[in-house]
């Protein structure tokens, strides 16, 4: 069963440039992703409980988005973090873009709604 592609917006109170640190750099994303982050010849190396999973930097721009593949995932599936601005509000948004099965999007959306509270907290928001 293939993978579906979901997109979650989450309001930000921090300027494009801080939270791009926290997005794109191994320290940022080790304040509130994973438990530790390593980032060597360019890839990312995410540890949870003692399991490591490694990501490749696909493309990114500077303050505004970086996306990253799961080593061993299909190359059609990513996750990335993209910041926008509000044309409205002018505030800036954290847009997450992820896959899961169907079935796993409401849970998977959950894990993202707490790993982003971590982020906020970190943030100061």
């Amino acid at each position: 069963m293939s993978k579906q592609l979901y997109t979650l917006e989450f309001p930000v109170r921090c300027s494009p440039t801080i939270l791009y640190e926290f997005l794109a750099t191994s320290n940022g994303l080790g304040e509130w992703f994973a438990e530790t982050v390593d980032e060597r010849n360019g890839n990312f190396y995410f540890s949870w409980n003692g399991s490591t999973e490694e990501a490749e930097v696909l493309d990114q721009e500077e303050e505004r988005f970086i996306r990253f593949h799961w080593v061993g995932a299909p190359k059609s599936e990513y996750f990335e973090f993209r910041i926008d601005k509000s044309e409205i509000t002018n505030q800036t948004i954290l847009v997450i873009t992820d896959f899961a099965e169907k079935r796993e999007i409401k849970d998977q959306s959950q894990l993202w709604d707490y790993q982003v509270k971590e982020l906020f907290h970190r943030l100061g928001n």
